[in-house]
């Protein structure tokens, strides 16, 4: 059974940083594509950063520069680590996994496996 599980998130003033974790089991990170979400309150989910097994990235726009999406295969993890955080960047962050293992941009219709994600709160 292939099981997500983040971690990391908290409530932090602008400018800070966080490191999400979102470990893997059940699976081989290789084998499949992860990718990072979140939910703002009354938003809908928004497709942040992903990252294949080629080791290809991807990142919206607004987090360009700020975010970046890390793969540790032999601890099954894959890291977002955020940086000069936003009051914009609050929201539920989730990571999902994909079986088409060279997806890269994340379209979370195409993600099979979700976590049950993290609060992350960027006080101004």
């Amino acid at each position: 059974e292939v099981q997500l599980v983040e971690s990391g998130g908290g409530l932090m003033q602008a400018g800070g940083s966080l490191t999400l974790s979102c470990v893997g089991s059940g699976f081989f990170f290789g084998q499949l594509a992860i990718g990072w979400f979140r939910q703002a309150p009354g938003k809908e989910r928004e497709g942040v950063s992903g990252i294949n097994r080629l080791g290809e990235t991807y990142y919206v726009d607004s987090v360009k520069g700020r975010f970046s999406i890390s793969s540790d295969n032999h601890r099954n993890t894959v890291y977002l680590q955020m940086s000069n955080l936003k009051p914009e960047d609050t929201g539920i962050y989730y990571c999902a996994a994909a079986l088409n293992n060279l997806l890269y941009v994340p379209v979370a219709k195409f993600y099979r496996y979700w976590g049950q994600g993290t609060q992350v709160t960027v006080s101004s």
